[in-house]
């Protein structure tokens, strides 16, 4: 639909879009192999994905080492920052914007203490320091 969409409003546009997919499995190796196989083999200009954190990391660091930029819908960890990245991003709020609702709510009960109990990963990692500074803010 968006490729005959961009073609209808732009029908004199002489490039032409294709869209070439791949699946990473939910697989940080085979996502890492499709990204080489569309920047190497399909020559892409972009990539759209990956969806998972892990996937992400490897897929981003391939796209700044060939320039190819990487386009994330999901990818919304704070460890993935556009700023480090020149070749990533993000089209959604990274989970850092998050913390803002949580300190508030803690806030509103009073609470002073609380227990975080979180994904021992680098998405649940890297929330933590974004999250102790929010709590900290609201005196919890």
């Amino acid at each position: 639909m968006a490729l005959s969409h961009f073609y209808a409003v732009n029908n004199h546009f002489r490039t032409n879009l294709t869209r070439v997919t791949r699946d990473s499995q939910n697989d940080v190796v085979v996502a890492a192999l499709a990204a080489l196989d569309l920047m190497k083999n399909e020559k892409v200009h972009a990539i759209i994905g990956p969806q998972k954190l892990e996937e992400a990391q490897f897929v981003i660091d391939l796209g700044r080492k060939t320039n190819v930029p990487i386009v994330s819908f999901s990818a919304t960890s704070p460890s993935l920052s556009p700023t480090k990245n020149e070749f990533f991003i993000r089209t959604a709020h990274d989970d850092s914007f998050q913390v803002k609702a949580i300190a508030d709510i803690v806030k509103s009960y009073g609470w002073t203490e609380l227990i975080l109990i979180y994904e021992d990963t680098n998405y649940g990692n890297g929330l933590i320091p974004y999250l102790t500074d929010a709590l900290r803010e609201v005196n919890a």
